[in-house]
C-alpha cells in the first residue's frame, strides 16, 4: 500500500514551536489511528520512520511529535523541565487529530517506546476511557532493582537542581551501544544528529526518575488493553520491568511477548527479520481491536480541550527525503492538527 507523509509544525501554550509529522494509507480512509510517542532523545521523522511508513502500509493513520527540546523541535536539547509539559503537549496533539470530523468515528491507540512507554501510560491515566489501547515497546514504566540509585545519592542531586538544572552531569553508559544490535543500523543511527548523544542533563535524569516512580506506583490503574513487546536480552530497560506491568495492571485485555535474543531497540536496531517479526505482531494485535467508534455526546471526542487558544500551524517543506505531502481532508485550513485546542 502507497504512503503518503507530511510535516508541520505546531506552537504549544509556552510559545515553542514542536515538530509534528503524519503518515497515511494513500488511497483509502485509515482503519484507525496510532499516536506515536518515542523515547528519550529520540525523534519521529527520521528515527520513528520505518515505524510509521510500516503501521500506515497496513491501513492506519499514524502521528507523532518530537517533545520539546527533542528532535526537530525547539528547546534546550533533551531538557525535561516538567514531565507532565512533555505528556500535556502530547495530549492536546493527539486529541486535536482525534477532534477531526472525518477521524472520530476511528479507533485511537497510544505507541510507546522506551521513556514513550511512560508517556503513553500517564496520557491513560490522564483520561482512562479515551484510548482503545497501547503498543508498548521495552516501555519505561519501573526503576529496576538493578539500577535504582541509592536514596542519599538522590537526595544529594536534588538539593542542586535548582541551582544547576541543565548541566550534563550524570553519568551513563553509552545507550546505543546498548540498545541496537545490527552493527550497520547502530552506526546509521549513531551519526542521526537529530538524537541526544550527550550526558542527561541533572534535571531532566530526575525527572525521568520521579516519573518512573510515579508510573511505577499507579501500575495497577492501567485499565485499558495493552501489548507489551521486549527483547529479553535488553540491558536499557530490564524486561522484568515489563513483566510488573503485565502482572499488575488491571486491564482485562493484556499481552506480553518476550523475544529471545533480541536487544533494546526491537524496531530500529534488530536485523530486518526481527523487525518484521515485531511488526506483524504489532499489526495482528492492532488488527483485531480496531473498530468502529461511536462519536461522543455533541460529535466532539470526549475529553478533547475547549479553551478558545490555538496552536499555530506552520507546514514543513521537503528536507526529510520523503514523497509528496499528505492529503488529509481540512477543517479551517488545519492540515494535521485541525483546530488544535488548547
Amino acid at each position: 500500500m502507497d504512503v503518503q507523509y507530511h510535516e508541520e509544525y505546531v506552537r504549544n501554550p509556552r510559545g515553542v514551536q514542536l515538530f509534528t509529522c503524519g503518515w497515511l494509507p494513500a488511497s483509502s480512509s485509515p482503519k484507525a489511528l496510532v499516536f506515536l510517542c518515542h523515547g528519550y532523545g529520540m525523534e519521529c521523522s527520521v528515527f520513528m520512520r520505518a515505524c510509521g511508513f510500516k503501521l500506515a502500509a497496513a491501513g492506519y493513520g499514524v502521528f507523532g511529535i518530537d517533545y520539546e527540546g527533542h528532535g526537530k523541535s525547539m528547546g534546550a536539547r533533551c531538557y525535561i523541565q516538567k514531565f507532565d509539559r512533555l505528556v500535556a503537549d502530547c495530549d492536546r496533539f493527539f486529541k486535536s487529530i482525534c477532534d477531526m470530523e472525518e477521524y472520530r468515528s476511528k479507533s485511537r491507540f497510544l505507541y510507546g517506546e522506551s521513556m514513550g512507554g511512560a508517556v503513553a501510560l500517564l496520557l491513560h491515566r490522564r483520561d482512562p476511557a479515551f484510548w482503545d489501547g497501547a503498543v508498548l515497546v521495552a516501555p519505561m514504566c519501573k526503576i529496576s532493582e538493578k539500577v535504582k540509585p541509592h536514596p542519599v545519592v538522590v537526595t544529594l542531586l536534588t538539593q542542586v537542581e535548582e541551582l544547576i538544572p541543565t548541566w550534563k552531569i550524570v553519568p551513563t553508559k553509552d545507550v546505543i551501544d546498548s540498545a541496537f544490535k545490527d552493527p550497520l543500523k547502530r552506526e546509521h543511527i549513531r551519526r542521526n544528529k537529530l538524537i541526544y548523544q550527550d550526558n542527561p542533563r541533572l534535571k531532566t535524569a530526575l525527572e525521568l526518575l520521579r516519573t518512573s516512580m510515579d508510573v511505577e506506583d499507579s501500575l495497577a490503574e492501567v485499565s485499558m488493553p495493552f501489548f507489551i513487546l521486549h527483547g529479553e536480552a535488553d540491558t536499557v530497560t530490564d524486561p522484568e520491568v515489563s513483566r510488573a506491568l503485565y502482572d499488575r495492571a488491571a486491564s482485562a485485555d493484556k499481552t506480553i511477548k518476550l523475544y529471545p535474543g533480541m536487544w533494546h531497540g526491537l524496531t530500529a536496531g534488530e536485523p530486518d527479520d526481527n523487525v518484521e517479526l515485531i511488526f506483524a505482531d504489532i499489526v495482528a494485535w492492532l488488527n483485531k481491536r480496531s473498530h468502529h467508534r461511536k462519536p461522543e455526546h455533541g460529535g466532539r471526542v470526549g475529553s478533547a480541550p475547549s479553551e478558545p487558544a490555538r496552536y499555530q500551524r506552520r507546514p514543513v517543506s521537503g528536507g526529510s527525503g520523503m514523497d509528496s505531502p499528505v492529503s488529509i481532508p481540512r477543517r479551517r485550513g488545519g492540515f494535521l492538527c485541525g483546530q488544535c485546542r488548547m
